[in-house]
C-alpha cells in the first residue's frame, strides 16, 4: 500500500514539474539560438564559428510577446509566479514597453590592470591622433568589464564576441556567453577573465579589432570595429 502512494506521489510531480517547464516556454524566443556556455565558446578550433554554423543552431521556440504581458499570464499558478519572480526580480514596469524586442545598451569598456588606474572608454570609442582606440603595454596582464542596459524586455544569451587581427591574420577570436538578463535601470556590469598582452618587439604596433553583442535570436546591439595598440609603455595620456 504505501509503495502505491509513494508512486502516485511521484507520477503526481512529475506532471506538475512537466507542466511547469511548458508555461516557462511561454518567456523564450519565437527563433531562438541554443545557449552554449563560454568553456563551450571557447574550445572551439580556432577558427571560430560565422554567422552560417549559427543558423545550424537555430530551433522554433514558443511566441515571444511583451513582458507585461508575461507578467499577467498565468498570475494565478503560484509555483510559476515565484519562478518568474525570480527570474525578473525587481523589475519597474514603468520603464518596460509594449514593444517585445528586449534592447540593450553597451556604455563602456574599463580596461583594468594592476599596473596603472583603470582607463574607462566610453562606447562608441573615440579614437587618439593616430586612430588608435588605446594603447596596451607588451607582457601586461589585463582584465576588460562592459557595463550595459537592459530595457524593454528580457534578453535572453547574450554573449559577446571579439576578433583582433594583426597584419590582417587573425591572432585571437573571443566567444563569451555572457548570460540572461532582465531589463533594469541600473548597469549590469561583467568582467572577462584575466588575459596577459603578447610581448616582444615582434608583438608591438598595431592591431584591429571587431566586437560583437548578440543574443539568442541573433540581433545584434553593438557591432563595432576599431584600431588598438601594444606599444613598450603604457601611453601617458587616453
Amino acid at each position: 500500500m504505501e509503495k502505491g502512494e509513494h508512486k502516485e506521489k511521484k507520477d503526481h510531480q512529475e506532471e506538475e514539474d512537466e507542466e511547469q517547464n511548458k508555461k516557462g516556454e511561454q518567456l523564450s524566443r519565437k527563433y531562438s539560438y541554443a545557449s552554449v556556455s563560454s568553456a563551450d565558446l571557447n574550445d572551439e578550433e580556432d577558427g571560430g564559428e560565422d554567422e552560417d554554423d549559427e543558423e545550424k543552431r537555430s530551433v522554433l521556440l514558443g511566441p515571444q510577446v511583451p513582458l507585461k504581458d508575461q507578467l499577467e499570464m498565468d498570475k494565478d499558478d503560484e509555483s510559476l509566479r515565484r519562478w518568474k519572480e525570480q527570474l525578473l526580480g525587481s523589475v519597474d514596469l514603468s520603464n518596460v514597453g509594449e514593444d517585445p524586442d528586449p534592447e540593450v545598451q553597451i556604455l563602456d569598456l574599463t580596461i583594468l590592470t594592476p599596473e596603472r588606474p583603470n582607463l574607462v572608454l566610453p562606447i562608441p570609442f573615440k579614437r587618439d591622433t593616430k586612430g588608435y582606440a588605446f594603447g596596451l603595454k607588451d607582457g601586461s596582464r589585463y582584465r576588460l568589464k562592459f557595463s550595459f542596459v537592459v530595457s524593454n524586455n528580457i534578453v535572453s544569451g547574450l554573449r559577446y564576441t571579439n576578433t583582433v587581427w594583426k597584419t590582417g591574420v587573425r591572432v585571437e577570436n573571443t566567444k563569451v556567453m555572457l548570460g540572461t538578463f532582465s531589463p533594469q535601470k541600473e548597469p549590469y556590469t561583467y568582467e572577462l577573465e584575466e588575459e596577459t598582452t603578447p610581448s616582444g618587439l615582434f608583438a608591438r604596433g598595431s592591431y584591429s579589432a571587431r566586437t560583437k553583442f548578440v543574443d539568442d535570436d541573433g540581433k545584434c546591439y553593438l557591432d563595432m570595429s576599431y584600431y588598438f595598440e601594444i606599444r613598450k609603455d603604457w601611453p601617458s595620456t587616453v
